[in-house]
């Protein structure tokens, strides 16, 4: 079986230049030219590697990697753009991608890096936070589980899991309600900040023992919400 990889670039001729010399090695390849189809496009199918231009239309390419490794910690992302220097490098390995190749790049070099993407994602168990636990609450990612400060286990919405994923891996980082709005919901949706709002009383109800003075779920005033562990 082939390895299926998702392409996102923007520029057409560079698109379709990467397309065809990925297939002549082989692979069966998905482009993707719009930042605000690229989960859509990420959702429908199993990919094995992922190929991510940083500025693209409506969404850039750091966001994007965001919102994947929320939703698929283990598939290889390969950062291909013209983004170059030693903070965009850094920014992009920090959001979770694997490897970072800048244009203009030597073909066969790019060919190699996937070649071992690949091999490697074969070969090595990533290791994935399945559940998180903190005083006497758990967290199941998989299943949607939690275990509140009641004792009490509940379910919870995927969005829900989202957002407390992305906080979490982000403890005691402010995130900003922009930022959370492009990861969780995208651009196809338009909620209002109310509605994070809403979620952060949900996990302090959850979470909290005094939900007037939350240790764990704090909203920043004009910035955005953090969590400590």
């Amino acid at each position: 079986m082939s390895h299926r990889i998702l392409l996102v670039e923007d520029e057409e001729s560079l698109q379709k230049s990467i397309k065809l010399n990925l297939e002549l090695e082989g692979y069966h390849v998905a482009v993707c030219d719009d930042g605000r189809k690229v989960m859509r496009e990420f959702k429908s199918a199993r990919f094995d590697l992922v190929v991510l231009d940083v500025m693209l239309p409506h969404v850039d390419g750091f966001t994007l990697c965001q919102s994947i490794r929320l939703e698929n910690n283990q598939v290889p992302i390969l950062f291909l753009t013209a983004k170059n220097s030693s903070d965009d490098k850094i920014t992009g390995l920090r959001l979770g991608a694997d490897d970072y190749l800048t244009k203009p790049f030597n073909l066969e070099e790019f060919l190699l890096r996937v070649q071992i993407l690949l091999r490697r994602s074969l070969k090595t168990e990533v290791a994935v936070i399945n559940s998180f636990t903190f005083g006497n609450c758990e967290i199941n990612f998989n299943t949607y589980d939690i275990k509140c400060i009641d004792g009490i286990n509940r379910q919870i919405s995927k969005r829900e899991i989202l957002l407390l994923k992305l906080l979490i891996e982000r403890e005691s980082q402010v995130v900003s309600r922009e930022d959370i709005l492009q990861t969780i919901w995208g651009v196809d949706v338009y909620p209002t900040t109310r509605t994070i709002d809403n979620y952060i009383v949900n996990f302090r109800k959850y979470f909290e023992e005094n939900q007037r003075e939350p240790k764990h779920f704090y909203s920043v005033r004009g910035v955005g919400y953090k969590f400590c562990k």
